[in-house]
């Protein structure tokens, strides 16, 4: 069976690192949020040159670039993580708020909502 892996261990993992770094490492707070995100987006970049050089199939069907992509995906989410640890956000209200942004979208009207959106825009 495979091992349970979620936000509660990653925001862990941040916070073992930046306890290791400590000194050297900006400090994890609300002024560090920003650049933890602009890093993370950095990161994206490299996720995204992967899927633009290599392609979403080379990703599903070659393990060395699958691998260099979920490398690269984890480092975006270490960066998010280090996002939440500096605005103090636990694995719960993520849970809590990601299950109810779910429910949300299962009701939505996605075409109705872009139609209204479109109309809106022609008014203005």
């Amino acid at each position: 069976m495979e091992k349970e892996f979620g936000i509660g261990r990653m925001l862990e993992i941040q916070q073992e690192l930046q306890k290791k770094y400590e000194g050297i490492w900006e400090p994890i707070g609300p002024d560090a949020a920003n650049d933890k995100l602009l890093w993370g987006i950095g990161e994206m970049g490299e996720v995204i040159q992967i899927l633009k050089k290599r392609g979403a199939y080379e990703v599903v069907e070659n393990p060395e670039t699958r691998r260099h992509f979920i490398e690269e995906m984890c480092d975006v989410y270490m960066y998010m993580a280090d996002v939440l640890n500096c605005c103090s956000i636990r694995a719960e209200e993520v849970a809590e708020v990601y299950e109810a942004k779910h429910a949300y979208n299962m009701c939505r009207d996605y075409g109705r909502q872009s139609q209204q959106m479109f109309e809106k825009n022609e008014d203005q």
